[in-house]
């Protein structure tokens, strides 16, 4: 069954739930939306549901800034309160304010 939104919004912050990174939402897919290639390169037994919300998220670990693609049930919200530092956020968003980041550009 596919669900009808996203748990996540725009700006928001957020953390994976298996692996050490934390990113900001600035895109949603209703549903998967990637290459099969990149969905088979999930090991079988970690693989999620593709009719779910699946997230871009402007991502940092301790090592490094990129964009991931993540499903819904490997992210939940990051309540540490502290800014995400990736070096394109001014491309998309406002200044850090209230746990979230303002859209400030056009997106298709």
């Amino acid at each position: 069954m596919l669900k009808s939104h996203a748990k996540f919004g725009l700006g928001q912050i957020v953390r994976h739930r298996k692996h050490p990174f934390r990113g900001v939402v600035f895109d949603v897919d209703a549903m998967f939306a990637n290459t099969e290639e990149w969905y088979d390169a999930i090991p079988e037994d970690s693989r999620p549901s593709k009719d779910q919300p699946f997230y871009h998220l402007l991502a940092e670990n301790e090592n490094s800034y990129y964009v991931a693609y993540v499903s819904e049930q490997n992210l939940e919200p990051d309540d540490t309160g502290e800014p995400v530092d990736h070096p394109d956020l001014p491309e998309l968003f406002g200044d850090f304010e209230n746990g979230y980041y303002p859209l400030q550009a056009q997106l298709n």
